[in-house]
This record gives C-alpha cells, sequence and structure tokens, in this order.
C-alpha cells in the first residue's frame, strides 16, 4: 500500500466518527432543546392572564428572601412569571389559600390580588422573577392584609 493510500484509508476511517456527531448536531432542533417549566392561561388564583395596555416592558430580578423572612402584603398590577432557583417559597392568599412552590417549581403569579411570600425555612430562597409589565405601570406595590 502506498503512503498516499494510507494517508486517505486513516482519513476515512477517522472521519467516520465525526461523520456521526455532524449527523447527531443537524438532528437537534430548538423543540429538543425546551425543559418545559410553564404552560398557562392563568395565574396561580386561576384568573385569566390580561396584559397591561401601553409600551411593553419586561423586567427579570433574582429575589432573595433570608429564612425567616418574607415580601409584606404586596400585589402586581402586571402578569408576573416565577421560577423559584433556590429553596421554596411560601406564599399566603388571603382566602385563596396558601401555595407553597418548592426549588425548580415555576407559576404564574397573581395579578391585582394581595399575598406575602415567606421562607419558612432555614435556607435562603432565591426567585427569579420575571415581569410581563408596561412602561409606567408598577411591577408590585404594597397592599394591606385581608382581614
Amino acid at each position: 500500500m502506498t503512503r498516499l493510500a494510507r494517508v486517505l484509508s486513516a482519513a476515512a476511517f477517522l472521519s467516520v466518527p465525526f461523520a456521526g456527531i455532524a449527523a447527531a448536531e443537524e438532528s437537534v432542533t430548538y423543540q429538543n432543546l425546551l425543559t418545559p417549566l410553564l404552560s398557562t392561561g392563568k395565574t396561580v388564583v386561576d384568573q385569566q392572564i390580561a396584559y397591561p395596555a401601553g409600551t411593553a416592558k419586561v423586567t427579570a430580578a433574582i429575589v432573595t428572601i433570608p429564612p425567616g423572612g418574607e415580601t409584606g402584603w404586596h400585589l402586581h398590577e402586571v402578569p408576573l412569571y416565577v421560577y423559584v432557583l433556590e429553596g421554596e417559597v411560601t406564599v399566603d392568599y388571603g382566602e385563596k389559600g396558601v401555595k407553597v412552590v418548592k426549588e425548580g417549581e415555576s407559576i404564574l403569579e397573581a395579578v391585582d390580588w394581595a399575598h406575602n411570600g415567606m421562607n419558612k425555612t432555614d435556607q435562603p430562597l432565591r426567585i427569579l422573577a420575571v415581569y410581563i409589565g408596561a412602561e409606567g405601570v408598577d411591577n408590585a406595590e404594597p397592599a394591606p392584609a385581608p382581614k
């Protein structure tokens, strides 16, 4: 076998695994890359989603609540997607009940409904909050506790 034949033979042999990788990469689609976290048309307290009027403004933030801490009673005028990154949050919705959202879980928060988020554990709580708001509309505001 000539030197050229050996080189071509080796090149052909080495390209087989790479051809398989290329084929695998081509078969990956956007949908294969998704891990759905939430798909809903309603909030956690069963309200239909309603987007605020005006110029859209999306705000993403990390909310950190120390052990034993709480948000205080408040409400959101805009839809709010919540994903618990670490720990668990206990949310009191007054007459709508209490819900616990654990690490790796997500909800669409109540809109115009007073609630209080609490960290009742001895571990830190970290939440990804994505507000689907509008210019000039507050993402959150204080609210009185329900009676």
